[in-house]
């Protein structure tokens, strides 16, 4: 009699497991293995190499471009540095965080004839074109 109930015991401690809920996770991440941080600033990173570094841009030829993109603070991110200096203070740090993947951008680059490009150009680069100027 009890070996006739073993498999209706099995299949009701498998309904039981079944109905236990654990914490929700956001599916989106682990389909593309990114969090929307790493996307973010991939999305705005590798046009900010090709458009300023890639293509000579003399605005940018003094400085390096020090991609950080491999945070585990879960904050990516890149740097604009001194040329040739990747260990010094960065000038401009651009960095997204958070679920939506907001960015921040601040360092003294910012307060320079070129800032008001810059938080262009990142603007637009966020919102999801790829292209190098504004008017294009």
């Amino acid at each position: 009699m009890i070996a006739a109930l073993r498999p209706a015991f099995i299949l009701a401690a498998g309904l039981l497991s079944a109905c236990q809920s654990g914490p929700a996770v956001d599916p989106a991440p682990a389909a593309s293995g990114k969090s929307a941080a790493l996307r973010t600033m991939e999305q705005v990173a590798i046009p900010a190499h090709r458009c300023w570094f890639a293509s000579g841009d003399p605005a940018f030829a003094s400085f390096s471009f020090a991609n950080e993109l491999n945070s585990f603070s879960g904050r990516p991110r890149f740097l604009l540095v001194p040329e040739n200096d990747f260990g010094g203070r960065p000038l401009l740090v651009v960095e997204a965080k958070g679920e939506a993947g907001a960015i921040d951008l601040f360092g003294p680059l910012l307060d320079q004839p070129v800032g008001p490009r810059v938080r262009a150009d990142i603007a637009r680069w966020a919102s999801g074109s790829q292209s190098c100027g504004a008017q294009a």
